[in-house]
Order: C-alpha cells, then structure tokens, then sequence
C-alpha cells in the first residue's frame, strides 16, 4: 500500500489527486489481475465443471457482453448518482460477483456470477479515470496517466503465473477469492479517501439512446466473439447479431445526434484532437490484443509449452509496456502528442513485425522475447499517452461522456481484434497436421495484427504536433465551452 501511495504522490502536489490516484489504481489492479487470471484458467474451468470448451468460453464471453452493454450507461450514472457512489456500486458489483463466482456449482451460475463482475468492472474503468481526469490540472495530466496505467504492468506480469499457481495448487475457486481482499481494500479507501459528491445532475435518462447502444454494443460483440470461436463470422449465429448490434449502434449516432439531452455527447467528435484519439484507440488495441491471443495459443500449440510457462515468456513483453508506458506519458506534458504516439506506432509495428518473420516450430525463445521487448516499448507509447491526449481538451462537464466514449472505442477495437485474428488463424490452420505448418499459419495470422496497428498510425497523425496547453478545467472565457477550442487542431 505504501508503494502505490507513495508512486501516486509523485503525480503531482495535490491531495485530492493523490488520494484519487490510489484507489482508482487499486481497483484497477483488482480488475486487470481478474482478466488475466481467468484468461489461463479456461481449459482447468473445463476439466473442473466436465463442459466442453465452447461452453466454459461464456466465462470469459458473459463478463465482457456485461462489460459493453454497462459503460455507456457510466457517463449518466456519474451524472445522477455522483463518481464517488457510482465508483462504490461498481466496487462492491465487482468484489461481490467473486465472492458468489467463488461459490458456483455449475456453469450456467459462474456464467451470471461473472456477468454481475462484468457489470462492475464495465464502470470501474471510465468513472475512474472520470474523477482522474477532473482531479488534474494539465500539468499532472500527463503524470496521472502515468500512474493509472500501473495495472497495466502489474496485471500481465504477474496474473497468469498467479492464476496457474492458485489453479494447480489450490482450487479454481481460489482465482475469484483472490479478488476479495483487494476489493474490500479498495471499498474502504473509497469510502475515506474519494472526495464527497457535491452536485448532481438533474437530466433525464436518455432512456431510446441506452436501448440502442447497450444492446448493440452487446450484439456486436456476441456476433463478434461467436465468429472467432467458430472460425467463421458469416454463420448466422455470428452475422446476425452482429449486424443488428450495427443497426442499433448507427440508430444510436442518429439519436445522439438529434436529441436535446443524448446519452453521449457526440458534438465531442467536432474536435478533432478527440476524434484522432478515438479513432487510434479503436484500431491499436485491434491488433496489439489480437496479437496477445494468438502468442500463448502459438506456444501451447506449436512449441508443446504449459499455460504457465506460456506466461511467464510473456513477461518481458509486460515489463517492457510497463516501463514505456511510465515514460512516455509522463512525458507527454512536454512532449509532441503526434511525435511521441505516432512513433510508438512504428516501434509497435517493428517489434511485432520482427516476431511474426521469424516465427518457426523451433526459434530460440531469447529471440522471440526480444522482439517482443521492442513492440512492449511501442505499445507503452500509444495508449496512456493517447488517453490522455484526447481528454485533455474536454471541458469539464463533457470529461464523463468523453472517457466513457474513449472505453467504448476500446471495447470494440479489442473484441473485434481478437475476433478477426481467431477467424484468420482458424482458416489457415485448418489442415496443418506438423509444427512447420501451424506455425505458418500464426505467422500469416500475425500479419493481419501488424496491418491494424499499422493502420492505428493514420489517425495518429491528425492529433496536435505540440503540447496542448489547454488543460481540464483551465481558465477561459466560458467555464463550459460546448466545443474545446481550436489549437486542438494541431
């Protein structure tokens, strides 16, 4: 605890900061940890419950369906209900959810258990970072986003060894029970440490605009994921939903567009430092996500490894994110938006570039960690700082719906990354029947990721070639301007 405290404080002077920081950045390690953890545990779920694999996938499939259809409501809850409450409800849906995950007798409940976690987790993210964003001016920005994206070292390194140790040495039980004691913690500090909720807001729900957009996000990600696991998007059961979830998401920009008092304020997409930001982070986390489904599946798979050992290669691409990550976006006060994320894009590019080339049934394992090293330090490049540069102009009032937007950008990227790099990766293994072919065919998938992130580059160039010195909450003529002014045009 004294850790986190202490990494928070360096963010910058104020109290209100730090304490923010510390509980968000402890109920973000709950929730990342969680993810990753339950990633290497499908396969013993399997055993343990006697299901078929394409059954125990609903684990991971229900919580995030949960996770898409919650986070546009996260912007009106804030609204209503306050950050601190909203952040506290989401808090006690995520830790209560393990407690009763923990307990399950069958699939169909860890399913829902997990879809109450999905709930939770799906606000932790964007209410979090909402009340990060409202605590700093704009020179902490950079330096707060630093510090949120610790999970993001702390999750990857240590929750699959985490989660295969507790699996083989103790039960599958013990992966949600572990939740437990850090989200006891993190409700406590909540309770003491956030600060209290002053206004609220008296708008109505935009009841046709939630359902629109939550079911089609949930559609679209259930058409999605359907597709990957089969291998195939154009079976009904996968292209059906998905297109009803684009229907409804299109009738929803129709409506955001049109109504007096929308769901999501899509004017925000006027800007277009905001627009560049959304638009990279849709496609980065694509391909940098499809890209880690397909590494642990090639070294099960190809190179015969356990899930464990499969984890802990995965390290040095981690600790490469993590400390790149720290770097750039504390950097990225001072430093060019366009030059510094752009240029993590090429090195992302390089890096995973380097690996699918050489991939084989026996490349020397250095070699692949290596290249793995070089896209980690692109990555931490890209999305902190990217987060950051798309919020920092947001004025005030507009911080809720622009980081709940920014969370769902990523939702869609990730799932319709993993789900296009399992189509491809199914289609060119079929067949492969020795270690030569079906590392051929992960060789041609890894191409496919290496295109997205490449594409990520082209929005990239339309965010700001300086600093922006417009900062959350900076002093202007008009406290609320409806539209964040024009030198976030770059």
């Amino acid at each position: 605890m004294d850790t986190v405290t202490g990494s928070v404080r360096t963010a910058g002077s104020s109290p209100v900061l730090a304490r923010t920081l510390t509980v968000v950045v402890i109920g973000s390690i709950m929730a990342v940890l969680d993810v990753t953890i339950v990633n290497v545990a499908i396969h013993p779920l399997a055993t343990a419950f006697g299901a078929p694999l394409a059954t125990i996938q609903w684990v991971a499939t229900g919580y995030t369906l949960a996770l898409g259809a919650v986070i546009p409501v996260a912007a009106w809850a804030m609204g209503r209900f306050g950050a601190k409450r909203t952040y506290l409800t989401a808090l006690a849906l995520f830790a209560g959810g393990s407690a009763a995950a923990a307990l399950s007798w069958n699939v169909e409940t860890l399913v829902l258990f997990r879809v109450v976690q999905g709930l939770g987790g799906g606000l932790l993210m964007p209410v979090g970072m909402a009340m990060v964003i409202r605590a700093a001016d704009r020179e902490r920005m950079g330096r707060a986003m630093a510090v949120l994206g610790v999970p993001v070292l702390i999750g990857p390194v240590s929750g699959p060894v985490l989660g295969g140790w507790l699996i083989d040495a103790v039960s599958w039980r013990w992966i949600f029970l572990i939740n437990l004691p850090v989200g006891v913690v993190a409700l406590v500090l909540a309770a003491r440490l956030l600060p209290g909720d002053v206004t609220r807001q008296t708008r109505r729900l935009d009841v046709p605009g939630l359902l629109m957009l939550s079911p089609g996000l949930a559609l679209l990600i259930y058409g999605l994921s359907t597709g990957g696991e089969r291998g195939d998007v154009m079976t009904p059961g996968a292209l059906l939903p998905a297109l009803a979830g684009v229907l409804l998401i299109a009738g929803f920009v129709v409506r955001g567009l049109t109504a007096r008092h929308p769901l999501l304020h899509l004017r925000l997409f006027r800007d277009r430092t905001f627009a560049a930001g959304f638009a990279t982070l849709t496609l980065f986390p694509a391909g940098y996500f499809g890209s880690m489904l397909l590494t642990p599946m090639y070294y099960q798979t190809t190179r015969a490894l356990t899930a464990t050992e499969s984890g802990l290669l995965g390290i040095p691409l981690a600790l490469a994110v993590g400390a790149s990550m720290q770097i750039a976006t504390r950097r990225i006060d001072k430093a060019s938006p366009r030059v510094t994320i752009v240029s993590g894009i090429v090195v992302s590019v390089l890096g995973l570039s380097l690996f699918g080339a050489q991939l084989g049934p026996d490349t020397p394992y250095w070699r692949l960690c290596a290249a793995m090293l070089v896209m980690g330090a692109g990555v931490g490049m890209v999305m902190m700082p990217a987060n950051a540069t798309a919020t920092r102009t947001l004025a005030p009032d507009d911080v809720p719906s622009g980081s709940t937007t920014l969370n769902i950008a990523s939702q869609i990227g990730i799932s319709t990354g993993v789900a296009l790099m399992s189509v491809i990766l199914a289609s060119n293994v079929a067949g492969a029947t020795d270690p030569s072919q079906r590392a051929a065919a992960f060789q041609h998938t890894y191409w496919w990721a290496v295109t997205l992130l490449a594409l990520a580059g082209v929005p990239a160039l339309l965010l700001p070639r300086r600093r922006i010195d417009l900062g959350v909450g900076a002093p202007g003529p008009d406290p609320h301007p409806s539209i964040p002014s024009e030198h976030s045009a770059g």
